[in-house]
């Protein structure tokens, strides 16, 4: 009985290893597209920036030098840049701290709220809809130190002391720009904690209820902790945008007063394409792309103990 069931359970296994070839290439297939769009878009880029940092060039023509690790070690004795890094950890040191509470507190209170709620998401949401450009230009013009709305709201209050050049003035510019950047952010991350509230079970604050728990205890001792794969998430996500940070910044301040308000991407920028200095931009930029790596990396494998399925 036992020498005439070896063949007939081998032949599956035989028909399994026959199929997998075929199996391989097909996920090869599937693949390659996107491996060839990263290869192009994403890999070849770096390397090629990488390789721009050893040269000095203004752009034009086959006038590049190669100067070695010159621009490497003028970046790490560059005050400017040093500054700027120090700028985008404090605003990433912000926006954890400020966006993320928020987003949350919006999110519960939204998630409770039942008359109207559709439509408070609708108007929370809408700073995250407009153009970094046109909310840059509005906000310049309410922080205008003469006919800005902000002053002209202070003054009409008789609180001429506060009123002050909130873009000009280097005590405040970085500051300001940052407050209209969570201003726009914040109503990313309650989309984000609105999908982890939804996803968790009804049962769980129920119970917790109809054993006498009030609405804290149940934020504090079951909502939270549910939601904490999620803030590591957004988190990680608010470190990465802060890191790389461009936009509003460029159209608010340009990095101004006096590199009050610089960020790595700003001063990279400016350097490029104001200064004409191809390899030392580069040089900003590929360390920018270390400092995000490295940053990124190990804040994941730090909050490793929070990750949990949102």
């Amino acid at each position: 009985m036992s020498l005439t069931a070896k063949p007939v359970a081998a032949a599956p296994s035989q028909a399994r290893r026959a199929r997998r070839p075929r199996q391989d290439w097909i996920a090869v297939a599937f693949l390659a597209p996107a491996v060839l769009i990263l290869a192009v878009f994403l890999i070849y880029p770096l390397i090629a920036n990488f390789r721009l940092s050893f040269v000095d060039w203004n752009g034009l023509g086959n006038t590049a030098r190669n100067v070695g690790w010159n621009n490497w070690l003028e970046l790490s004795r560059d005050a400017v840049f040093v500054r700027a890094l120090g700028n985008n950890a404090l605003l990433a040191v912000l926006s954890i701290l400020i966006q993320l509470p928020l987003g949350l507190l919006l999110a519960v209170a939204l998630g409770r709220a039942s008359r109207g709620s559709a439509f408070l998401r609708i108007v929370y949401v809408v700073p995250l809809l407009m153009s970094s450009v046109a909310i840059g230009t509005v906000f310049r013009n309410l922080y205008d130190p003469n006919f800005g709305a902000i002053n002209v709201g202070l003054r009409a209050l008789h609180l001429d002391a506060l009123a002050q050049d909130w873009l000009g003035d280097p005590r405040f510019a970085l500051l300001s720009v940052i407050a209209v950047i969570c201003w726009q952010s914040i109503p990313f991350y309650m989309l984000l904690f609105m999908a982890g509230l939804s996803s968790m079970p009804a049962e769980l604050s129920e119970a917790a209820t109809l054993d006498g728990a009030s609405p804290r205890v149940v934020f504090w001792r079951i909502t939270l902790p549910f939601l904490q794969g999620t803030i590591r998430s957004a988190a990680v996500l608010s470190l990465i945008g802060a890191l790389r940070y461009f936009d509003l910044v460029y159209v608010m301040t340009g990095g101004g007063p006096t590199n009050a308000s610089e960020l790595m991407a700003t001063y990279m920028y400016r350097t490029v394409f104001s200064g004409f200095n191809i390899g030392y931009g580069a040089a900003i930029s590929s360390a920018m792309f270390l400092i995000v790596v490295v940053v990124a990396g190990l804040a994941l494998r730090l909050t490793r103990r929070y990750q949990t399925e949102v």
